[in-house]
C-alpha cells in the first residue's frame, strides 16, 4: 500500500506570482492616504461614540456605597448611612435600601463634610502643603506601546478618585490622551502649542526692548506669534466628565510644533526652548490651581517631550518585562543623558561669561515602571531589569489584565468600568493592578512635598538666624 502522506509545508512556499498581482489593487497614489485617513477617522468617531453618552459627550459612572466606603472614604458603610440619615441636607444618592449610588461631586461633598466632623485619626482628605506648587508627573519612553497613555490616564483618575485636583496635558499628536478624556480639540491653538508659541513670542518682546535702547531695530513678530503673545494657558484647559480633572488636549496639528521650536531656536538663540511649557504653567498660576499635573508625552524624544522632562519634578518610564524594551529603554535614558547634559554645558558656558549661576536639570525622583506583566512568562526577565535599574524601578509590576483590555475598548479607564459588568473579585484584582501604581507614585510625591517643605523651614531658619 502507498502512502498519501505529504508533509506540511511552511504558507511562504509555492506562492504563485501570476495569482498574487491578480490580487492586487492598482498602485497607491497619496490620495489613497487620505481615503485610508478618512475611513479611519469615521471609525474612530464611532467607536468613540461607544464608549460615551448618545449626545456624543463622555459621563462619569456613579458610585456605589460599597465603592464609597472601601476605596474612597475611611468609613464603615453602617456608619456611612447612619451620617447620610443624620444629615439630610448631604448628597443622599440614588437607588432603593442600602444600595446607593452617589455621583463623583456628591462624593467630594461627601469627604469634605467627613474632613470636617469625622475622625482626627482618619485620612478623609490626601496631604498636600498649603501654599505649595502642583507636583508634574511626565510619563515618557521613546518606545511606543509600553502603557504611556494607559498608566497616565489612570493615574490620573487614581488621583482625582483620591481627592486630588489633577491637570492632565496630552502632548502627543495622536491624541490618545484626549479621546480617553473625553476632549474635543478642533486645531493646534487648542493644545500645547500656543503655550510654546507665546513663550517665543514673550522672549521676542524682551529682545526687542533690548534692542530698542540700543538704538538697533526691533525683531518683527509675525502673525503667529503676534497672536500667541495674547493667549492665556487658562484659555486652553478644558472640562472633563471627571470633575476635579481638567485636560489641555491634543491633536494631530500639535505636531507641527517640532518643525516651528527649533526655527524660532535658529531666530533667537537665546531662547530656552526646552522651559517654554513651564513658563507657560508657573506665569498663568495653573501650578498653583491643581494638586498635580501629568504630562502624556509622544514616543520620541522631540521638543515637545523635552518641554515635559524640563517642566517635571518626577519621571516616570514605563516599559515591559522584555530584552527589546529594556534595551530600548536604556537607550532613551543615554539620550536624555546625551539631550541635557549637552543644554546645560552650552548654556552654563554662556551663564559664566556673564557671571552668573550655572543651570542644572533635577528631578525628584526617576521611576522605571513595568507594565503589561504576565508573571508566569515575565517573572525572569523583570527580576533581571530589576537587578539592573536598582533603585529606579518602582516595586510593584503593573499586572496584565483583562480590565484593561475590556475597558480600552469602550475608550474607557478601568476606574471608569461599572464594576457590575464584572465579578467582584475580577473586579478588585483588576483595579489593584493601578491602585498599587497610584500608592507607589503618589509615595513619591508625598516625601518630594515634605522635603521640599523640610528644605523651605531650613532656609527661614538660617534666614532669620
Amino acid at each position: 500500500m502507498t502512502s498519501s502522506f505529504k508533509p506540511d509545508v511552511p504558507p511562504y512556499f509555492g506562492i504563485d506570482p501570476a495569482a498574487a498581482a491578480a490580487k492586487l489593487s492598482l498602485p497607491s497614489d497619496t490620495a489613497r492616504f487620505a481615503r485610508a485617513a478618512t475611513f479611519a477617522a469615521k471609525g474612530r468617531d464611532e467607536l468613540k461614540r461607544g464608549g460615551h453618552a448618545p449626545d456624543g459627550f463622555k459621563r462619569l459612572r456613579k458610585f456605589s456605597t460599597w465603592e464609597i466606603c472601601r476605596y474612597l472614604i475611611p468609613v464603615a458603610p453602617a456608619h456611612f448611612r447612619r451620617v447620610l440619615k443624620a444629615h439630610s441636607d448631604l448628597p443622599q444618592g440614588a437607588g432603593e435600601g442600602n444600595s446607593k449610588w452617589f455621583s463623583l461631586s456628591e462624593v467630594i461633598a461627601l469627604r469634605d463634610h467627613f474632613a470636617t466632623e469625622g475622625a482626627a485619626n482618619r485620612e478623609y482628605r490626601p496631604y498636600r502643603p498649603e501654599g505649595a506648587d502642583a507636583k508634574v508627573v511626565a510619563v515618557a519612553n521613546f518606545k511606543g506601546g509600553v502603557g504611556k497613555t494607559s498608566t497616565c490616564a489612570h493615574l490620573a483618575m487614581s488621583a482625582a478618585l483620591d481627592g486630588y485636583k489633577v491637570l492632565v496635558i496630552d502632548l502627543d499628536s495622536q491624541g490618545s490622551m484626549t479621546s480617553i478624556m473625553g476632549g474635543q480639540v478642533e486645531d493646534e491653538w487648542q493644545t500645547a502649542f500656543p503655550i510654546l508659541a507665546r513663550d517665543f513670542a514673550l522672549h521676542l518682546k524682551g529682545e526687542n526692548k533690548v534692542r530698542a535702547a540700543r538704538g538697533e531695530p526691533e525683531i518683527r513678530l509675525d502673525e503667529t506669534l503676534t497672536e500667541a503673545a495674547e493667549v492665556s494657558p487658562r484659555n486652553l484647559i478644558q472640562n472633563t466628565h471627571w470633575p476635579n480633572i481638567d485636560l489641555i488636549g491634543a491633536q494631530l496639528n500639535l505636531y507641527w510644533a517640532e518643525f516651528q521650536v527649533p526655527v524660532w531656536r535658529m531666530q533667537s538663540g537665546s531662547w530656552a526652548l526646552w522651559d517654554g511649557l513651564l513658563n507657560g504653567l508657573t506665569d498663568s498660576g495653573i501650578l498653583q490651581d491643581y494638586d498635580i499635573i501629568l504630562l502624556d508625552t509622544p514616543p520620541a524624544l522631540g521638543y515637545l517631550t523635552i518641554n515635559a522632562l524640563s517642566a517635571a519634578d518626577i519621571l516616570l518610564v514605563p516599559l515591559g518585562a522584555s530584552f527589546l524594551e529594556f534595551d530600548s529603554t536604556g537607550r532613551f535614558f543615554d539620550m536624555l543623558y546625551s539631550t541635557f547634559a549637552s543644554i546645560e554645558d552650552g548654556e552654563n558656558s554662556q551663564r559664566r561669561k556673564h557671571g552668573l549661576e550655572d543651570i542644572r536639570f533635577e528631578w525628584d525622583a526617576v521611576r522605571t515602571l513595568i507594565t503589561r506583566f504576565d508573571a508566569a512568562q515575565q517573572t525572569d526577565m523583570a527580576n533581571v531589569i530589576q537587578a539592573y535599574f536598582g533603585d529606579l524601578m518602582t516595586t510593584f509590576r503593573q499586572d496584565l489584565t483583562a480590565m484593561v483590555g475590556q475597558a480600552g475598548e469602550q475608550v474607557n479607564g478601568i476606574y471608569e468600568a461599572d464594576y457590575r459588568e464584572f465579578n467582584r473579585e475580577t473586579y478588585v484584582r483588576g483595579r489593584e493592578t493601578f491602585d498599587r501604581t497610584w500608592a507607589e507614585v503618589k509615595e513619591i510625591i508625598l516625601g518630594a512635598w515634605w522635603r521640599d517643605q523640610q528644605e523651605l523651614k531650613a532656609e527661614g531658619s538660617n534666614g532669620q538666624a
